[in-house]
């Protein structure tokens, strides 16, 4: 299959200079054809001079090639027609040759012209297409970088906030723990009197506030690893009734003004979790719910089996959560209404129940309150 040469033509065209170029081959193409005018007759030196003028129409346009063709037709009938060296025309038939040369001549020059004027428009609009594409892309690039540019500096003033956040958080729920240690232990320091019971109930709190203390900084750790990628379950069969007893038994001083009610089925099956991470994630449903229910309210403990899944609810009959939080109170530094934690406690569970396969969401308690619920997978 062959393909088409295409000429290069001058970005701009100049009547001079086709005419002159025209004209510079009648004279080159008369030269070479005049001694041999005998042999190959009138059809080749009319080829050779329709070929001047079409250069003359490519490089100079109409006009040049209206001139070129005039001046072939007269150097066909000087050197070509006899006789030769004159304008003088003997037979009939050589006139009709000489004015069909010179219309075909011009039409050819006039075409080739036009069509030379069609192409260079084109090649100037692929120029100007492709100018444009070029700036397009520059300025698609650049777009990109100054949207990558202001995503870093939205991922950056996140990081801050969440910084900030932290900072706050950290500081104020360190601080209440801490201040109520500081105080039992400098009254014990400077020989303060107490009964026995009372001195009894300040260490009771001072182990309950290190306790508080201890689960914080165990949840900003958590926090750091999960923020890492570093959390990788160690799955294994999990017994939830006996985590469940475990685990109330151990936050017992935190519902020391409210009624704890536990509803296990007796059959139960295993759970396939990491004991370590789901026991903080229980942990830390119970001690919200501790921290939002009322004075001589109930917080409920329920399970139960659903399509492969074991689902373990704790109820609270508080102030409940509202319906534009609930997607948000997972979230990292959201403080509930009665503040008291550093805001990460759910996002932890979220980001735990979901590493051991499960799922973890909130609802309305019957009666008022709010309900954390979270889905382990069976132990199979």
């Amino acid at each position: 299959m062959t393909r088409a040469v295409r000429v290069p033509l001058p970005a701009t065209r100049s009547a001079g200079l086709g005419a002159g170029l025209g004209l510079a081959l009648i004279a080159a193409g008369a030269a070479v054809l005049v001694p041999l005018r005998g042999d190959p007759g009138r059809p080749t030196p009319a080829l050779v001079l329709v070929l001047a003028v079409v250069v003359a129409g490519l490089f100079g346009g109409a006009s040049a090639a209206t001139v070129v063709a005039v001046a072939a037709a007269v150097a066909l009938n000087l050197f070509f027609i006899p006789p030769y060296g004159t304008l003088k025309v003997d037979a009939w038939e050589d006139w009709v040759a000489l004015a069909i040369f010179l219309l075909v001549a011009m039409a050819v020059g006039v075409l080739v012209a036009s069509e030379g004027d069609r192409r260079r428009a084109a090649e100037a609009r692929e120029g100007e297409l492709r100018d444009l594409y070029d700036r397009l892309h520059a300025v698609t690039a650049e777009r990109a970088h100054l949207a990558e540019e202001a995503s870093r500096a939205q991922v950056l003033a996140h990081m801050d906030e969440q910084r900030a956040a932290l900072l706050r958080s950290v500081s104020h729920d360190l601080r209440t723990p801490l201040a109520t240690i500081r105080a039992v232990a400098s009254d014990l320091r400077d020989g303060a009197q107490y009964d026995e019971m009372t001195r009894a109930d300040l260490l009771g709190t001072v182990c309950d506030e290190s306790e508080r203390l201890d689960r914080i900084v165990a949840n900003l750790l958590s926090l750091s690893r999960i923020e890492a990628g570093a959390v990788e379950p160690d799955r294994q069969a999990v017994p939830v009734d006996e985590l469940v007893a475990e685990r109330l038994r151990r936050l017992a001083a935190l519902f020391r003004s409210v009624r704890v009610e536990v509803a296990l089925p007796p059959d139960l099956p295993l759970v396939d979790a990491d004991y370590t991470q789901l026991d903080l994630v229980l942990t830390n449903l119970l001690e919200n719910a501790a921290r939002h229910a009322p004075t001589g309210s109930t917080v409920r403990v329920l399970s139960r089996v659903r399509e492969g899944m074991v689902e373990l609810r704790v109820a609270d009959e508080g102030i409940g959560v509202p319906d534009w939080a609930e997607r948000s109170i997972f979230e990292a530094f959201r403080r509930g209404e009665k503040g008291g934690s550093a805001g990460v406690g759910l996002a932890i569970c979220k980001a735990l129940v979901e590493a051991n396969g499960g799922a973890i969401w909130v609802e309305r308690t019957v009666g008022g309150g709010a309900t954390f619920a979270f889905s382990i997978p069976v132990h199979r």
